[in-house]
């Protein structure tokens, strides 16, 4: 009997490798960047940790023994779904890696453009003494966080450190802690009248795409500021700039983009009232031991066993 395959198409680690090795001892484990040490075995592969997509088409084969797919982001929303669902692939994702980097991006951009530090620093290269204006605290106002999962939970707990009151939108409604009044998804204006902070991290789904436009940003406070860490075609973003050059609100904290890198011409470059971040706020130092050892080894842990993984598992219907 040939032995099953695992291929993970990044670098890794030797530390990780070995105790991927305890688990599986007797398969064919393949792991690497270059497509030369996997490539003439993905249709093999029984389970597949991807980073790149572009083996998208073989895995998706007929010929394709593929039984598991874990995804090395916490999104899906790339992922050619129905398909997967077509070849009942189990698929897994890295949600809750990011938590703590996230929520320590988000509380920088919320500081940053609260205290004017983007401003200073500007000031700062051309040796400017100068105040700016700057007189707004974020301790005890409120913060609305559209879509509390892993990243919106541990936002909410650093919230309450500052005092602040806790909005939380997620489509169950289901109460958490740390969040004092939880709405579903379609309640979304309701909450934005309400906050002096926007925090959206969402996933990506059908539901979610265009979910922020010209209606969500009139009826926001034009004092609050609107932090986006989730995915940039949550927001129409020509809708959001003029939102921004009209001052209807505040500012905005913007990781993530429409188009990334976000184009030489956009205007989001030049408004003084923004900060941008490259999609960087997932970037951790802990990446690959949350993915491997949180995350990917229990669950390759309950597939030996004959049982379905069970943490991260997208729900296809959801689209996450």
């Amino acid at each position: 009997m040939s032995k099953r395959t695992l291929i993970i198409n990044t670098d890794l680690e030797n530390q990780f490798i070995e105790k991927i090795k305890v688990v599986i001892p007797d398969w064919n484990i393949l792991i690497g960047k270059d497509p030369q040490i996997w490539q003439d075995q993905l249709t093999e592969a029984e389970i597949i940790v991807i980073r790149k997509n572009e083996i998208m088409d073989t895995i998706l084969s007929d010929q394709s023994k593929l039984k598991w797919l874990q995804s090395w982001s916490a999104g899906v929303n790339t992922f050619p779904l129905k398909q997967l669902e077509e070849k009942e692939v189990i698929v897994t994702s890295a949600n809750g890696v990011h938590a703590y980097p996230i929520s320590e991006t988000i509380f920088s951009l919320m500081l940053g453009l609260t205290r004017k530090l983007h401003t200073y620093v500007k000031q700062q290269q051309s040796k400017i003494w100068d105040e700016a204006d700057v007189s707004l605290e974020i301790h005890k106002k409120t913060i609305g966080i559209i879509g509390v999962g892993a990243i919106g939970l541990e936002t909410a707990k650093i919230a309450k450190a500052f005092g602040m009151k806790v909005l939380g939108v997620r489509h169950s409604g289901k109460t958490e802690e740390y969040v004092d009044t939880m709405y579903r998804i379609e309640h979304l204006n309701e909450v934005l009248p309400q906050c002096d902070y926007v925090v959206v991290t969402l996933p990506l789904t059908n539901e979610t795409k265009y979910l922020f436009g010209t209606e969500q940003f009139k009826n926001m406070k034009k004092s609050a500021f609107f932090i986006n860490i989730a995915r940039g075609q949550i927001v129409r973003e020509d809708e959001m700039i003029t939102a921004l050059k009209l001052k209807e609100i505040a500012g905005a904290g913007l990781d993530v983009f429409t188009v990334e890198p976000l184009p030489e011409n956009s205007p989001l470059w030049n408004l003084e009232n923004v900060i941008i971040t490259p999609h960087s706020s997932g970037i951790t130092e802990y990446y690959d031991q949350r993915v491997i050892e949180d995350i990917f080894i229990p669950n390759l842990k309950s597939y030996v066993d004959n049982k379905t993984p069970t943490i991260n598992i997208v729900d296809y219907r959801k689209g996450y």
